[in-house]
């Protein structure tokens, strides 16, 4: 099994990465294998909403969301960490993941998802909530902790003093660890859940 993370610090070595480790410290001891791909310091341009995806089955800009979507595809789940800016995700990972949501137009049901937030003080209830809508829309099962996903720290390496949220995050992976085998156990046995034809409802003619 395997999880994708998303960082979308500009820091690669900062504080969300510090509450990603942690995670990843428990995925390896669950025998899940784990990649962070770090999205904060990359030019990622927003959707402008072309629609050649699909057409192209990509996103027409060819870049970091094009490289991570066949990872996106193969994965059992997908963690999103972000730090706060004016109680929002970093603008960078939220280009990154319209994109990469939008363009990818493989069945997402049943993927687990898992929203992490950091910040020196507040903001992170918002930015958590954010992040949590792209799982939300396409199928994917939200994964829990012991409180909200959120880490604290301001200068680099600050989060590290922060032992409840290091412990939300270790708690977190092993819940996430927990959903991803008892789903892959549970598709054996009953496959995915029957699907529906669309019914798409315009407001406007």
């Amino acid at each position: 099994m395997k999880v994708l993370m998303l960082n979308g610090s500009p820091r690669k070595d900062g504080n969300t990465a510090i509450a990603l480790r942690e995670m990843e410290r428990v995925f390896a001891q669950q025998g899940i294998e784990s990649e962070i791909v770090s999205i904060g310091g990359k030019d990622i341009r927003g959707c402008i909403a072309c629609g050649s995806c699909y057409e192209k089955g990509k996103c027409v800009f060819d870049d970091l969301v094009n490289e991570t979507a066949p990872k996106f595809e193969v994965c059992d789940g997908l963690v999103a960490a972000s730090p706060v800016y004016y109680a929002s995700a970093n603008g960078t990972l939220v280009s990154f993941l319209d994109r990469l949501f939008y363009s990818t137009h493989f069945d997402k049901t049943m993927k687990v998802g898992a929203s992490v937030v950091v910040a020196r003080r507040g903001g992170l209830s918002a930015t958590f909530d954010e992040l949590n809508k792209y799982f939300t829309i396409c199928g994917m099962p939200v994964a829990s902790s012991q409180y909200w996903n959120s880490l604290h720290g301001a200068a680099a390496g600050e989060a590290a003093q922060d032992a409840e949220g290091l412990q939300t995050m270790r708690v977190l992976a092993r819940n996430m660890a927990f959903l991803m085998k008892s789903i892959a156990l549970g598709k054996e046995q009953y496959g995915l859940p029957e699907k529906e034809p669309f019914q798409r409802t315009n407001f406007i003619r």
